[in-house]
């Protein structure tokens, strides 16, 4: 007989258990996504704080869904399925791109491919300084592709967040391949290219305001 008080498991083996905290965190980015958006719509979060979030929620979900694709057939069957009322992240997910982008004066099915494009850009060359790579041959090619894509836009030559990237270019173009930013080095970098960052989702938005935002520390 079974007891109330027993703990039911929704897994038997390993593999299960895997899928199963695979789904948890999906439910959960789509949950944040649905949360960021009604943030966004009601003005509780400006537009230099909102692009970025939501660029890696949804670069975390897609990356999420590659892992479960066996199980979920389609987002609308996991909300279906789990119960989730999101319907902002649902549009949010079909679009694949921030509301800043989407509703850009500048966008197009070119400049929202080039967009989504620089944005992952970004967060792989920072994901590369936070995880501590240093090295001329570790930096180099991915800075120089970022630098190249982020060159594309209309107004980028004024934006000083590019100035200082080509700086850093300059800077690693002199080193050997093997040779290493030194810790002080990396945290400017770090620092510069979240200023960048800030500031390249700031133009698209149209936000001029709160410039001091893009000043903000890097975590």
């Amino acid at each position: 007989m079974l007891s109330l008080d027993e703990e039911v498991r929704l897994y038997t083996t390993n593999a299960e258990r895997e899928k199963y905290s695979l789904l948890a965190t999906l439910f959960g980015i789509v949950v944040a996504l649905d949360f960021l958006e009604r943030a966004y719509v009601r003005d509780s979060i400006t537009a230099a704080e909102y692009s970025p979030a939501c660029t890696r929620l949804l670069s975390q979900y897609m990356t999420m869904v590659k892992l479960v694709k066996d199980s979920i057939p389609s987002i609308e069957e996991f909300m279906t399925r789990y119960r989730l009322d999101t319907p902002a992240a649902l549009h949010r997910i079909k679009v694949g791109v921030p509301a800043t982008v989407e509703h850009s004066s500048e966008a197009g099915p070119e400049t929202g491919k080039w967009i989504a494009e620089t944005t992952q850009n970004f967060i792989t060359f920072m994901d590369a300084l936070k995880l501590r790579l240093r090295a001329k041959d570790q930096l180099h090619p991915i800075l120089q592709e970022l630098v190249t894509g982020y060159a594309r836009f209309k107004g980028s030559k004024e934006w000083e967040g590019r100035s200082r990237m080509v700086g850093w270019l300059i800077t690693l173009n002199g080193m050997k391949a093997s040779e290493e930013l030194t810790e002080e080095q990396s945290r400017q970098l770090l620092f510069d290219v979240d200023y960048a960052y800030a500031e390249f989702f700031r133009s698209l938005s149209g936000d001029k305001n709160d410039r001091d935002d893009a000043l903000r520390a890097p975590s």
